[in-house]
Order: C-alpha cells, then sequence, then structure tokens
C-alpha cells in the first residue's frame, strides 16, 4: 500500500483541484464517491467537498471503504464499488489542437452555438466546449500538428457531430451558413443514405455534422 503521508497529499490535491473547479476532477469524484454519481460535472464542481470527502475518495481509489479502513490496513473493508459492476463510460469528447484558445472558443461560442464549460490554466491552455450532448476538448499548442499541406489533401476529420432529424441537420447548417462558418463541404446526401456537411475551425480542423437524409 502507498505510504499513508502520500495519500493524505493526494487527498488534499484533490480538495484543492474542487475548489479551483478545476473540471477533470469532477469525473474522478462521480466514479468513486456514490452520493455523487448521478450528479453532472458543474453539480458537482458546486457541491460541497471537505477533506473528508477527499479523504475517502482516496481510500476507495485504495480499495477501502473509508479513510479509517485504509489507515488501519483492515483489508475486511473493502470497496465494493468496482468489484459488483462494469465500469460505465459516461462521456466523450474529440480532441481539437489549436494555437489559440481564445479564439478557438470565440469560434465556437459565436459561430457554432457551444458553450464554455471551463478553460484551464493561467494563461489557458486547455478547455471544453459543449452543445446539448456533444463535447469539444481544446488543447492549445504552439508547434504545427499536423504538415501543412496535408488538410488540403485529405478529409482528415477532427471530430463528427450528429443530429437525430433531416430537419436538424438542415436547420444546422442553415444557421451556419448564415452565421459565416467556413465550409470544407456544403450540405450533401451521401450514398450510404446521411445529409453531412463538415466545418473548419480557424486552426483548420474538420469537423463533421451528419443526420439522416429523410426524418
Amino acid at each position: 500500500m502507498p505510504n499513508l503521508e502520500n495519500l493524505r497529499k493526494q487527498a488534499k490535491q484533490y480538495l484543492r483541484w474542487h475548489r479551483e473547479r478545476y473540471y477533470p476532477v469532477a469525473a474522478i469524484i462521480r466514479e468513486y464517491l456514490p452520493r455523487f454519481r448521478q450528479l453532472s460535472d458543474q453539480e458537482i464542481l458546486t457541491a460541497a467537498f471537505r477533506l473528508a470527502d477527499a479523504q475517502e475518495l482516496v481510500a476507495r481509489k485504495e480499495g477501502f471503504e473509508g479513510w479509517q479502513g485504509l489507515r488501519t490496513g483492515d483489508r475486511t473493508a473493502m470497496s465494493k464499488t468496482h468489484a459488483d459492476s462494469q465500469p460505465v463510460l459516461t462521456s466523450v469528447a474529440a480532441h481539437l489542437y489549436v494555437r489559440d484558445l481564445k479564439a478557438s472558443t470565440h469560434f465556437f461560442t459565436t459561430q457554432l452555438g457551444f458553450v464554455i464549460d471551463f478553460l484551464y490554466g493561467d494563461p489557458p491552455f486547455y478547455g471544453q466546449v459543449s452543445r446539448d450532448h456533444a463535447q469539444l476538448a481544446l488543447r492549445w499548442m504552439q508547434e504545427s500538428f499536423f504538415a501543412e499541406d496535408i488538410r488540403r489533401r485529405e478529409d482528415l476529420l477532427s471530430a463528427s457531430i450528429t443530429v437525430a432529424t433531416a430537419s436538424e441537420i438542415k436547420e444546422l447548417f442553415l444557421s451556419y451558413q448564415a452565421a459565416g462558418v467556413s465550409f470544407r463541404q456544403p450540405l450533401k446526401t451521401e450514398p450510404w443514405g446521411a445529409k453531412t456537411f463538415i466545418v473548419s475551425d480557424p486552426d483548420g480542423n474538420l469537423i463533421l455534422f451528419a443526420g439522416p437524409d429523410a426524418d
């Protein structure tokens, strides 16, 4: 078992992350503490979270029901959190690499209708935007992350986002067109029976939007 002092430091780190509204910690809290299981990231970050909660989280990660069991090494008080059920995947987010996080979030919020979930760093180097159930993680990178001409030769998609109906995909395309969005591909019907269009963000990331050909 790891050194108890190191585990105390881990608990304090989780507590600090929660106070700083560091978004990735929300998923960890939800995974290991059952009372947070049904809460969204935002709800977790605004909920009361004390040192005792952080210590319980650490204990459960180590396989114990609580901090006291971890301290005493009582293996009869092992956590059943993961023993009795399969892991549950709660969300997925495509990762886009950008050179200007501020410009990128401005594009997604003002032209594509997304909202900023969080920005991390001072100045920010990582963030997430979302619209409904679609999430896009944005990572700042200074160096070139693709060969300069590769996207002129190949349609390398960074993300694919779907809507439920044909009317929605058409409405979405028209709203983006009115907002002056740059398209790599306009709305078209694919041979496999879908309507798609591709948006290019300020960094050249290609995002496919798709819906059914008919309602």
